[in-house]
């Protein structure tokens, strides 16, 4: 018969194994994930919990990989829709973002950030965003000015 210090240590270690889900606050990346597949972003308020480096299907089903790109490089103007056809705003290093910027492809950075259809989805201090606003985009075209992910206020 197992004692209770011990029922309690193996409560204890069930529920640390399921981790938070993306999204979720953190301070550390054993907050997030036990077996280390997430990370702790500690620049967003309250820490956020995330897949780095995501592609198309490396997020769990609660999130959506976001490309982001730094605003202080978003400083040159471009046509997205006409872009690929001959337009050519943008250097062969960088891409026609949908908001209507170019970005360099070197200052891309990745993450799973949680999907969202309005703003009662997300946790306090944010807000459910489209893709495509403010220097982040999709890998999935189709998910551009549809897909919806929770980014801090402000």
């Amino acid at each position: 018969m197992l004692s209770g210090a011990l029922w309690s240590a193996l409560a204890l270690l069930g529920l640390g194994a399921c981790g938070n889900k993306i999204g979720d606050s953190c301070t550390t990346s054993i907050d997030c994930s036990i077996e280390g597949s997430r990370a702790c972003d500690i620049s967003q308020p309250g820490g956020y919990c995330t897949v780095q480096g995501c592609d198309r299907t490396s997020c769990p089903d609660e999130a959506i990989c976001v490309r982001f790109f730094p605003s202080m490089y978003l400083t040159k103007p471009c046509d997205p829709k006409t872009e690929d056809f001959g337009s050519d705003d943008c250097a062969a290093d960088e891409l026609c973002l949908e908001s209507g910027l170019c970005a360099p492809r070197a200052s891309e950075r990745r993450y799973c950030a949680l999907s969202c259809s309005d703003g009662g989805d997300c946790r306090d201090g944010y807000d459910c965003r489209l893709v495509g606003e403010r220097g982040s985009s999709s890998l999935d075209p189709k998910a551009i000015g549809r897909a919806k992910f929770c980014a801090p206020r402000g």
